[in-house]
This record gives structure tokens, C-alpha cells and sequence, in this order.
């Protein structure tokens, strides 16, 4: 949790201070606040009576009473504005609507063909967005904005920057052509980030300090949170945990290095080891499926890639010295429990500093939507987060 300051002139700083107090409990009193944050009684007494007249925090019965007074229970009202997220996938659009709670309170999905024009794809992005506002029934004047959740490289306004799984999409505006094509707001960033903003928001990250993203999907990524504060690198594509080297005389990644994670770990790598042991074709979900059914074959093919993700894992704590490692994204379908098990226990027993912290490794309650909840999210954390750049 951030603390606040008490010196003048730093008024929107503490208001997002304590309304993210407010947001990350699950009820809280005006003394908690003061507490928590440093700030003085006054000081949140003011700010609280703001947002209470702005309608994003509702007050919700009492806490037991300690002698006087019971304090009044505060809470973000989740309905006070929403967000569309969309996460583009090289094989699937994913789209929700969030509350500000960070709650989907719907969803849709469709493919993407292979070969799909950009002009075209970023189009029904905006198709999606518009369905999913009529099917809940939310007004545009509800909607604080869109975020999108792509593949990187991105660069500061939004342009893809030859993404290595999608071949003609290089140098493409996808910020500025969803913004125009949607007429809202358009906060974007690379899916892995986007999820790790997720789970700070609505996830079990959200009074946590600094942590560890490690986002399994079509490919392999991450999002950082180091002092409260969202890391993302000079160029904006920090936390690339994909390309990691786990295996020095492993196969040629696409980034030019060999043994990456991405290279040994992702959904395709895992066909081709299962291929190269059987001899038989299978996908990459009904590998999954057969490992946490007891197959061997595919048992062993998945042990082996949650090996190589605990070796990437320990070097990441090493690195960082976090408190907590989340895993999330669809590829953690039917096998999260075993990546768990197997880095939880590297994460206990490798890093140098074992014996001064443990690291928490916890499977992501939002995995499966990760990154679409994490679009959603963008526009949230962009609009009230307290950052230390205001």
C-alpha cells in the first residue's frame, strides 16, 4: 500500500492514495486509512467527503465498535463506471466488460483467422466492444474508456513494432485506429503487462508491493510491480520473461537467442516435444488435459516445461527479491496446479536470500481471462492509480 504526504499542492496524489486504500480492501474505515497511508485524519475526512460526492465510494454499514463511535465501512461503488477490455490473441479476440471493481460482468469470444488483415481485425475489436455495451445495457456516458491487451513490441503511441507471431502487422497503429473506429478513450499495452495490472486491481495482488508476473498464453511474457508502482522498462516492454535462457544449446528462439523459455515452454514447443517423444500429433490443450489425467507421456512433457519455467522463476526472484510470484493465462488450463507445485518449490529451496523471506507462487483467479480483465483494467489503473510521474 502507498502512503500518502501531508505537504500542499499534492491533492490528486493523495486522493488516488486513498481512494486505491478504498479500492484494494474489501471495506475499510476512515481510520484504517489514516493508518495505512500516513495521512492525517483530517486530510482523509476531506478527501473521502469528495469522493463520496463524486459517487465512486459508497459508505456500507459499521465496523465493531471499539469503544465510541463504530466507524463507518467505505467502499468503492463498482458501479460508478466500466471499462471494455479486449485482448487480441494471434488466435482468438477476447472481450469483457468490467465494473471499476475490476469485475466482468460480461463476455465474448471469437477466433481470428490466420492471415487476417489488421485493418479488418482491429474492426471487429471495435464490433465487439460495441455488443458487449449493448448487451449489458451500459451507456456510453458510463464507460470510462477501452483497454487492449496486444502482442509486443509496442511503442509510446501505441504502434505494433514487428510482432514475431503476427507477420503484416508491423508498424501498424492499432492504439489510433481503435480509438477512431470505437470514438472512446484507448489505453494500450502488451498482454502480459496488462494482466499483471489485472491482478494488482482485481486479482490477489492488490495490496501487495512488489510482484512478479509470469503470463503463460500463445506466448510467454510478464508484467513487473516494484514499489507499488507498475515497472515497464525505457522502451515500455520490460518484464519479457520469454526470453529468458534456459537451455544454451536449446532450439533457436525468434529474438536470435537459443533455449529461451518462450522457445521450450510455449503452447507450440510443448506439441513439438510431445511429437518428438510419440511420434503422435496432438494439440496443445489435449496435452494439457492428458498430464492432469496421469498420462505419462504427457505427464513427462509437461513436468519438463514446468521445470524450465522454475528455472526462469528462481532467476526473476533472485533478480527482484519479491514477496510474490502470480502465474496466469490460458495456457495454465488444466496443468496450473502442476506449474505451481513444481516452481513453488524451486522458488522455496533456490534463491539466495531463502532463508531471510519465502516468495508466495500463486495461481492467478482470474487466469483464464487474465488479459482481457487486464485491458479493462488499464483504464482503471490509468485514471485513479496513485503514480509517482503526477
Amino acid at each position: 500500500m502507498q502512503r500518502g504526504t501531508n505537504l500542499p499542492k499534492v491533492g490528486s496524489y493523495n486522493r488516488a492514495v486513498v481512494l486505491e486504500a478504498i479500492q484494494s480492501s474489501d471495506g475499510i474505515s476512515r481510520v484504517r486509512i489514516a493508518g495505512m497511508t500516513g495521512l492525517t485524519a483530517q486530510t482523509v475526512s476531506v478527501i473521502v467527503r469528495r469522493l463520496l460526492e463524486e459517487g465512486l465510494v459508497v459508505e456500507d454499514g459499521s465496523a465493531p465498535s471499539r469503544g465510541g463511535k463504530p466507524p463507518t465501512i467505505l467502499r468503492v461503488d463498482a458501479r460508478a463506471g466500466y471499462a471494455v477490455g479486449v485482448h487480441f490473441d494471434p488466435q482468438e479476440l477476447s472481450c469483457v466488460l468490467a465494473d471499476l471493481a475490476g469485475r466482468p460482468i460480461a463476455r465474448q469470444r471469437q477466433p481470428v483467422r490466420p492471415g487476417s488483415r489488421p485493418d479488418a481485425v482491429i474492426r471487429r475489436m471495435a464490433g465487439q466492444a460495441r455488443g458487449i455495451l449493448r448487451e449489458a445495457g451500459v451507456p456510453d456516458g458510463k464507460v470510462l474508456g477501452m483497454g487492449l491487451a496486444c502482442p509486443g513490441p509496442l511503442d509510446a503511441a501505441g504502434v505494433m513494432v514487428s510482432p514475431p507471431r503476427l507477420p503484416g502487422w508491423d508498424r501498424v497503429p492499432i492504439r489510433g485506429l481503435l480509438q477512431e473506429y470505437t470514438r472512446f478513450p484507448v489505453t494500450v499495452d502488451n498482454d502480459a503487462t496488462a494482466a499483471a495490472i489485472g491482478e494488482r486491481w482485481a486479482g490477489i495482488a492488490r495490496s501487495t508491493a512488489g510482484f512478479a508476473y509470469l503470463y503463460l498464453g500463445t506466448g510467454i511474457g510478464g508484467g513487473l510491480f516494484l514499489d507499488n508502482q507498475v515497472y515497464r522498462g525505457s522502451s515500455l516492454n520490460a518484464a519479457e520473461f520469454g526470453h529468458i535462457t534456459v537451455e544454451p544449446d536449446g532450439p533457436e528462439c525468434y529474438c536470435g537467442n537459443r533455449g529461451c523459455v518462450e522457445a521450450v515452454c510455449c503452447p507450440s514447443a510443448i506439441e513439438a516435444a510431445m511429437l518428438a517423444r510419440t511420434g503422435r500429433r496432438a494439440g496443445h490443450a489435449a496435452i494439457c488435459a492428458a498430464a492432469a489425467s496421469g498420462e505419462p507421456e504427457a505427464r513427462r512433457v509437461i513436468e519438463r516445461v514446468a521445470e524450465r519455467l522454475a528455472d526462469a522463476a528462481v532467476s526473476v526472484v533472485n533478480m527482484l527479491d519479491i514477496d510474490l510470484l502470480v502465474l496466469g493465462g490460458p495456457a495454465l488450463r488444466e496443468v496450473g496446479g502442476l506449474y505451481r507445485e513444481v516452481i513453488a518449490r524451486a522458488v522455496a529451496e533456490r534463491p539466495l536470500a531463502r532463508g531471510l523471506h519465502a516468495v508466495r507462487v500463486e495461481t492467478s483467479p482470474i487466469a483464464a481471462d487474465a488479459a482481457a480483465i487486464g485491458a479493462a483494467s488499464l483504464v482503471f489503473h490509468a485514471t485513479y492509480a496513485p503514480r509517482l510521474g503526477r
